[in-house]
């Protein structure tokens, strides 16, 4: 521009505007979306958030596994604890009828039976129950034939128990062993 059209200019007012022109598509678009490299940057910041997340899940899915392997463990080894309590009672009873040192056949037999009271007791309270089937039906799932003999009862019925058979919360400890009666022929 010449002097005189800046003179003309500047008397109507109308002064040029030197700012420079900026792309507001280009602007809008640089504001609002990071670069690739800052992208990639969170992306790996997220990733790496979630595999420490990641690692300690599986550490504690470890030790959670780990803590109930050593529950189950201690609850196998000491599964027996209550009935081996109710059991010194027994023991300490028995001791005490052996450190009598004059007894008579009454006084003995009496703390026996005071003895087996407390045994029958500790069987009771950690359920665990004698079988005694005679007159029951022959079931092999508690009982173990030894033989069989000759009876007026029912065939297979048991006749004779020759050693009474325990139940553990209703499951067999031991059979009890009986004696069946045979199939009249």
């Amino acid at each position: 521009m010449s002097k005189p059209e800046t003179a003309q200019e500047s008397m109507l007012g109308n002064e040029p505007i030197n700012e420079p022109v900026v792309d507001a598509v280009a602007e809008v678009h640089t504001d609002t979306l990071p670069s690739i490299e800052e992208q990639f940057r969170q992306l790996e910041l997220k990733a790496a958030e979630h595999y420490d997340a990641w690692l300690r899940a599986k550490a504690e899915g470890e030790n959670i596994r780990r803590r109930a392997q050593e529950d189950i463990s201690k609850a196998h080894k000491f599964a027996v604890e209550k009935f081996a309590g109710e059991l010194l009672a027994v023991r300490d009873s028995l001791e005490a009828a052996l450190a009598v040192p004059e007894q008579t056949v009454d006084s003995f037999k009496s703390g026996v039976e005071l003895t087996l009271k407390q045994l029958v007791s500790a069987f009771e309270k950690n359920a665990l129950l004698a079988v005694n089937p005679v007159g029951e039906k022959f079931d092999p799932h508690k009982h173990q034939a030894i033989g069989m003999v000759d009876s007026e009862q029912e065939a297979n019925t048991v006749v004779t128990v020759l050693q009474k058979g325990y139940l553990i919360a209703e499951r067999t400890l031991r059979p009890a062993l009986v004696m069946v009666a045979k199939p009249k022929s």
